[in-house]
């Protein structure tokens, strides 16, 4: 915990290093990639081994001593590279303006702290959804009578070759005493599955799973919208932080259920069918392994493909209209249209925008957890020195359990601390754009973005007209 809120802190004042760091690093591991590659290529030319002579083998290995694979891995990588150092030559603005977002946002997690205590919140509800579900499921499972059965686990001793398995006894009342066999023991064979509660038990799970992807959706949209009330109401304060409001996440969060509960149990809902979709085409591939119809099992993988990326697209969509919901407090339908219009009339930055965060946050995830992991091997396995013994690890015979829930336990919180970040990212950034839209610097429509943003796209915000007359004089 204490790590990801550093490095959330660092951000603030080294974000426009780290990303061109990234970015750069990114570029050299490829134009390393280039290189290996042709020196692999040079070295298997003058061999003069080509694909003809090995022909066609599932040995993958046997590839990579071609001369044609390092050749192509190489086009590709080339291709790659001049991709990335056009995107850098004509959208270094656009980098320019992301990072800017990046080190706002870090600024706003530092004034609304208390958005950073909010998964808290979320893990809370999505656990008590979990174990709802889980009991249901246990008694739906288990609401049937038992039904008990005479069986012995050694038919061949005297007087228990008469026993079957079929006859039905009663656990309260059965004693083998009262049987020929005096090995018979009174078992449990299953539930009851007759009546009509029983019979329409398995369309009951169904809707218990309906209700479980409903509600951990409809807990996820609530973390979100709530989040993005909270950053929002940081964004669109002119006078930053004297004009943020008191407690704005506990305001966002009754704001949330007072008016927007319908707006995002609906959005909810439309990705909970999405889901149930893609888990009964998972059922049906699984039950048509067997099948030899090539037909079926390439239309289902299409299908399975498609429903995937609706899955996505739903998810983004949904994330963006619920940030339109907490700025203007409009429903779904309407926040939806207007999320989906606006990041189409900014597609670019949206994407650059989009890159720029994903890389930076699984930039700070590995940091986070993969400096955890290596200290808590070297504490765990004992080479780490401690001279206070009070906080020495004690020898442990098998130290991986302990490092791998330490692992676990450190992405888990990473996960929820850039969580946060990332929807304070993508809320001021789309309410950067609204702003960029309606407003146009006059006094009537200030610009609210902050000073960076207003410098690098050369805006800037003018004086009324009564200052300007005073500095006339």
């Amino acid at each position: 915990m204490v790590v990801s809120l550093l490095f959330l802190i660092l951000l603030r004042f080294t974000a426009g290093i780290l990303v061109w760091l990234l970015i750069i690093g990114v570029i050299g591991v490829i134009g390393y990639g280039i290189y290996h590659c042709y020196m692999e290529y040079d070295t298997l030319n003058k061999k003069g081994t080509s694909v003809s002579d090995v022909g066609f083998t599932f040995n993958l290995g046997v590839y990579f001593k071609l001369k044609e694979t390092w050749l192509a891995i190489l086009i590709v990588l080339a291709v790659v590279e001049a991709i990335l150092l056009l995107v850098l030559l004509f959208l270094r603005k656009r980098i320019l303006i992301a990072i800017a977002l990046i080190k706002e946002a870090s600024k706003a997690i530092g004034h609304i702290m208390s958005s950073l205590l909010y998964p808290l919140i979320t893990f809370v509800l999505l656990v008590v959804c979990i174990a709802y579900w889980g009991m249901t499921a246990l008694y739906l499972a288990t609401s049937g009578a038992p039904l008990y059965r005479i069986s012995t686990v050694n038919r061949s001793i005297h007087g228990c070759e008469n026993i079957t398995g079929n006859e039905t006894c009663d656990p309260m009342t059965f004693s083998a005493s009262n049987t020929s066999c005096s090995e018979a023991r009174c078992i449990f064979y299953r539930y009851n599955n007759e009546g009509l509660f029983q019979t329409n038990l398995f369309n009951l799970q169904i809707y218990n799973v309906i209700g479980f992807l409903w509600c951990i959706n409809f807990v996820i949209a609530l973390g979100q919208c709530v989040l993005a009330g909270a950053f929002a109401s940081y964004y669109w304060a002119f006078h930053k932080p004297q004009d943020i409001p008191f407690f704005p996440v506990s305001a966002s969060f009754m704001r949330t259920l007072r008016y927007h509960t319908g707006s995002l149990a609906f959005g909810a809902l439309i990705l909970t069918i999405v889901q149930l979709i893609r888990i009964i085409l998972e059922y049906l591939d699984h039950k048509l392994k067997a099948a030899q119809n090539p037909c079926i099992r390439f239309l289902l993988c299409c299908l399975k493909c498609c429903f995937w990326c609706l899955e996505k697209f739903i998810k983004f969509l949904n994330r963006n209209a619920y940030i339109m919901i907490a700025i203007y407090g409009k429903n779904f339908c309407v926040s939806a249209k207007n999320a989906f219009k606006l990041l189409m009339r900014n597609i670019v930055r949206v994407v650059v925008l989009d890159k720029v965060t994903d890389l930076l946050i699984f930039f700070g995830k590995l940091i986070v957890v993969g400096g955890v992991g290596v200290l808590a091997f070297f504490f765990f396995s004992g080479r780490l020195p401690i001279p206070n013994d009070a906080f020495k690890s004690p020898t442990l015979n098998y130290y991986w359990i302990p490092i791998l829930t330490v692992i676990v336990g450190s992405y888990m919180i990473a996960h929820g601390f850039f969580s946060v970040y990332n929807m304070c990212v993508d809320t001021l950034f789309l309410c950067f754009l609204e702003d960029l839209e309606r407003n146009d610097g006059s006094p009537e429509k200030p610009y609210y973005m902050p000073k960076s943003l207003m410098s690098i796209l050369n805006k800037k915000n003018r004086p009324p007209k009564s200052e300007e007359k005073k500095k006339k004089k």
